[in-house]
């Protein structure tokens, strides 16, 4: 009696799992964690040494840019994107680079904050090429952001504090090269 039971209860089992959707079909889920601001992640300080000041006084304050937008500080990430936007257009003026942060520094959707994030970050990887004296800037990247489509960003730390989740999914990426 104690096999039939089992073999009843195994098949029982069998049968739930196999009408359980294939999660090789699903979209992976996405966990949304409140934050109520209490807790800051503070993004790390650069240990890289620039060739020039300038371009290091820009990487600071992409970095500022960046901590607003892991902590989901749409107030902050467009002042900061305003304050990086009078510095970097003495180094780089391109219209691209100027429209991003013109829209980051203008408007109050973080999500569209963190869409032109991706255009500044691009600018950031040209302005950094051949810039760095010593020490090291991490390209990280996430493959879900937008979609499931990816970006990257840079970051002065290996660890992962993701700018385009926040505390949805911070650690959510991977470090994809290292510029030295």
């Amino acid at each position: 009696m104690k096999k039939i039971t089992l073999l009843f209860f195994a098949c029982t089992l069998a049968f739930f799992n196999s009408c359980k959707e294939n999660p090789k079909d699903s979209d992976p889920e996405v966990v949304t964690i409140e934050n109520d601001g209490a807790e800051k992640h503070e993004i790390a300080k650069s240990n890289a040494k620039f060739k020039d000041e300038q371009v290091a006084q820009i990487f600071d304050q992409y970095l500022q840019v960046e901590g607003a937008l892991v902590n989901t500080d749409e107030t902050m990430a467009a002042k900061e994107s305003s304050k990086l936007l009078e510095i970097i257009t003495e180094v780089d003026d391109d219209p691209t680079t100027v429209r991003a942060l013109e829209t980051m520094a203008n408007t109050d959707d973080v999500e569209i904050q963190r869409l032109n994030f991706v255009k500044l970050t691009v600018a950031m990887e040209d302005i950094l090429a051949d810039a760095l004296e010593s020490g090291a800037v991490y390209k990280q990247y996430c493959p879900m952001a937008f979609n499931n489509t990816g970006a990257y960003w840079l970051s002065s730390s290996k660890d992962i504090l993701n700018p385009y989740f926040g505390d949805k999914m911070l650690k959510c990426g991977r470090v994809e090269a290292e510029l030295n």
